[in-house]
C-alpha cells in the first residue's frame, strides 16, 4: 500500500465515524416519532413494509452477486453491484424510518419457542445494523482509495455480517407480517 493511498483513505475518516454515529441516533430518534401523535395529519405508510423487506431481499441476492461476480475477477461489475447495495440500504433505512414515523409499532403475536427465535433474530438483525455501518463505509473507501489488500480483509468481514442483516430482515418481516393491522 503507498502512502497517498493511505492518505486517501484517512481523510474519509472523520466522515465514517461521524456516518457511523449519526445514522444510528438519527434513525433511534425518528423511531419515536410519529407523526400522527404530533398532529401532523398523515397518512399511515401501511404499504411500506413489504416493499421494504423486498428491499433488503434484493439487497442479499445484490451482496451474492457482487461476491460471484469478484470471484469472477469481473471488478466492474462488482463495483457496480456494491454501489447498488448500497444504495438499496439507504432506500430502505429511508423507508424505514418513514414507515415508523407515521405507523404504530406492530407486536409480535407468537408465542413459545418461536417468540424466542422471533427477538434472538430481531435483536442480533438490530445490532448487527448498526455495527455494519462502519464496516459498509470503511470496506467501500478501501476500495475507493484502490486499497485493495486491506479492502479484501475487511470485505470477509463485512460480507457476512451485511448479507445476514438483508436476510434476517427478510426473516423478521415475514414472522411479523401476520400480526400488522
Amino acid at each position: 500500500m503507498t502512502k497517498e493511498n493511505l492518505q486517501a483513505e484517512k481523510k474519509y475518516n472523520k466522515w465514517i465515524v461521524a456516518l457511523s454515529v449519526i445514522i444510528p441516533l438519527a434513525v433511534a430518534a425518528l423511531f419515536g416519532v410519529n407523526l400522527r401523535k404530533l398532529g401532523f395529519d398523515v397518512e399511515p405508510l401501511s404499504f411500506l413494509p413489504p416493499i421494504y423487506a423486498t428491499v433488503n431481499g434484493v439487497t442479499a441476492v445484490v451482496l451474492i452477486a457482487a461476491f460471484i461476480a469478484i470471484k469472477n475477477k469481473n471488478i466492474k461489475l462488482h463495483e457496480r453491484l456494491m454501489k447498488t447495495a448500497i444504495a438499496l440500504s439507504v432506500a430502505f433505512l429511508v423507508m424505514y424510518v418513514a414507515y415508523h414515523m407515521t405507523s404504530d409499532s406492530t407486536k409480535f403475536g407468537g408465542e413459545g419457542a418461536i417468540k424466542y427465535a422471533y427477538y434472538f433474530i430481531l435483536i442480533t438483525h438490530i445490532l448487527l445494523s448498526i455495527v455494519i455501518i462502519p464496516f459498509v463505509l470503511i470496506t467501500y473507501v478501501r476500495a475507493i482509495t484502490n486499497n485493495i489488500e486491506r479492502h479484501k480483509k475487511i470485505a470477509k468481514i463485512t460480507f457476512p455480517m451485511w448479507l445476514y442483516v438483508a436476510i434476517t430482515g427478510v426473516i423478521v418481516y415475514l414472522m411479523i407480517s401476520p400480526y400488522y393491522v
